[in-house]
């Protein structure tokens, strides 16, 4: 039965024009895996009808000259999020390997419902869009896809070809050095010059059905353990049983791979999704939006919530006295930092005081305190946070400014209570007056 579909599914395609200017009909989009040809149709067909929120480029080519077609998604009529500040990026990736095409399929079922969700109205893609970006490399091996191989057209492993601990595990096939191969050095620059502050990366694969995290090359958990469990535990609570596990044992030992190089030198919270292995031919005869109905809600909560995968600082008060200053802070992200300073910056950007290293652990909140003897205010100073928003050496660094009225200064000298960052400041003049009260009910004791 399966075979005789198959070969209704093909008689079908066939007479469909293989043209770049419209999708192809849901028969063959639901059950038959894409080509370079049908893709580069797909992609095309979404940039023409929704330019408002596709942006379609080109990584590169492959090693036979195909282009690595990347579909940007955003809302590109605002450059930000309505408040101003940057929108979150994920980058997702497909088909390193030819022959694993559903993980291909997931890559473009992801894009696809972002894009139809927008036309249709559907607020979750809204306010995704709205505040993010999603860039979706859907076919890295479209040489290897055409061929359904595994390796590329030089018979590289392409995902053992990366810049990470490569050829550390006498992998088969992984080129003849790190990004050897035309696909991979493309990948690499994409993610070095377009997406380097990435908050998401997601490559997918297919074999088993598993979601890995780093590391591959060591057993060993990722530094930023907290957040990859706190993923995993939420995922099996409210959406899949799917394995989530570090990729060295949840699997097996590999290095060179595209997971450990975007976490370990980009920094990115980073998954391989491997799909099941029950693929047929060259399609399926269950639709692949069903075959993969499951797999696309994980994608979706990563996505939903890609703006708590860091450290986010907020700063609930800053408290000098005698000396001392008294840091109460909250971290609103699913991620620990351990690398954060407190920073005073004069008018012309100069660094005037710099506190020691503190972390704050995932979700949680801190008080900190710091000699400040050595920290000379002026009236046009500013504060600012700067830490990691991730444990892991590779992650980005952040400077973040800290807003005035958090700020209270209080001052020994009882002929003036409060300066820093003005007289009038509310929180300023709300110590100020329990300031100039202390000092009064000091001097009625003494007359007493």
């Amino acid at each position: 039965m399966r075979v005789w579909a198959l070969c209704v599914l093909l008689l079908a395609s066939a007479s469909v024009p293989m043209l770049t200017s419209a999708q192809q009909p849901d028969i063959i989009q639901e059950h038959w895996y894409h080509t370079y040809t049908t893709l580069t149709a797909d992609v095309n067909a979404w940039a023409d009808d929704h330019p408002d929120i596709v942006d379609l480029t080109i990584a590169g080519q492959t090693e036979l000259g195909k282009n690595l077609w990347v579909v940007r998604i955003s809302d590109w009529s605002n450059d930000t999020k309505a408040d101003g500040t940057d929108k979150e990026i994920v980058y997702i990736d497909g088909g390193h390997h030819g022959n694993e095409h559903l993980g291909t399929e997931l890559a473009f079922l992801t894009a696809e419902f972002y894009i139809e969700g927008w036309a249709a109205g559907d607020q979750e893609a809204i306010d995704v869009l709205t505040n993010t970006e999603l860039h979706i490399l859907i076919m890295l091996n479209a040489d290897g896809n055409d061929l359904d191989t595994r390796w590329n057209i030089n018979q590289v492993d392409l995902n053992r070809n990366y810049d990470h601990h490569w050829n550390e595990q006498d992998e088969t096939q992984p080129g003849s050095g790190p990004f050897s191969e035309a696909e991979t050095a493309a990948n690499s620059n994409y993610m070095n010059t377009v997406v380097p502050n990435a908050d998401l990366y997601v490559t997918m694969h297919t074999g088993v059905w598993i979601m890995l995290h780093p590391w591959g090359y060591i057993p060993d958990q990722p530094i930023d353990w907290e957040m990859f469990h706190f993923i995993r535990d939420d995922v099996h609570a409210n959406i899949s049983d799917i394995p989530i596990r570090n990729a060295n044992e949840g699997l097996y030992p590999n290095s060179g791979t595209s997971r450990d190089y975007g976490y370990g030198i980009m920094g990115y919270p980073t998954f391989t999704f491997e799909t099941d292995d029950e693929q047929w031919l060259l399609g399926t005869v269950e639709a692949l939006s069903d075959r993969l109905g499951e797999e696309l809600e994980v994608m979706r909560y990563l996505i939903d919530n890609v703006w708590s995968w860091r450290a986010r600082l907020e700063i609930q008060s800053i408290v000098l006295e005698d000396d001392e200053l008294t840091l109460d802070i909250n971290n609103l992200g699913r991620a620990t930092t351990a690398n954060a300073t407190l920073q005073y910056i004069d008018s012309s950007g100069g660094l005037v005081w710099n506190s020691s290293n503190f972390s704050v652990n995932a979700t949680n909140s801190a008080q900190v305190s710091f000699d400040t003897t050595s920290l000379s205010m002026t009236t046009d100073g500013t504060w600012e946070l700067r830490y990691q928003v991730r444990i892991v050496e590779s992650a980005r660094w952040v400077s973040e400014p800290i807003e005035a009225d958090v700020v209270a200064v209080v001052e020994d000298d009882e002929s003036s209570f409060l300066i820093g960052y003005g007289l009038f400041n509310p929180v300023t003049i709300i110590a100020g007056f329990v300031a100039v009260a202390a000092v009064v009910q000091s001097e009625k004791e003494e007359e007493n």
